[in-house]
């Protein structure tokens, strides 16, 4: 089993399963494997030794993981702090790039709590 900053690689073809660790998407997963030299097509189990530790070795020039995380909440924080436009809106948990809520912000904004009505009584 491969382990890349703290994370357990599933056992799928590599250029896949580094895109597991947080702050690895596919084009960085792919720049990674270019870099050490590393075949995308194999499976995440089957690395040696020798092409773990390039390929972890690569991965520590980026942040990723605990780090990222920090710095993305950190950066909201400080918007928030300046009390800006997006940093407002991060605040009221609504879209900040600039997407319309009247209509498709259902993830952003949450269910919607409809009211139910009483139902009448029968007077006897």
């Amino acid at each position: 089993m491969a382990r890349f900053s703290g994370v357990t690689l599933p056992n799928k073809r590599i250029a896949i399963a580094l895109t597991y660790v947080f702050g690895i998407g596919r084009p960085r997963a792919a720049t990674i494997l270019e870099k050490t030299k590393v075949n995308p097509d194999i499976r995440a189990n089957d690395l040696s030794e020798e092409q773990e530790s390039k390929i972890r070795a690569e991965i520590e020039k980026f942040p990723t993981e605990g780090d990222l995380r920090q710095r993305v909440t950190l950066d909201i924080k400080r918007l928030q702090d300046i009390n800006c436009y997006r940093g407002q809106r991060h605040r009221r948990r609504l879209p900040v790039r600039g997407q319309r809520t009247k209509t498709n912000a259902r993830t952003r904004k949450g269910p919607v709590k409809m009211q139910i009505a009483n139902k009448k009584k029968v007077a006897s």
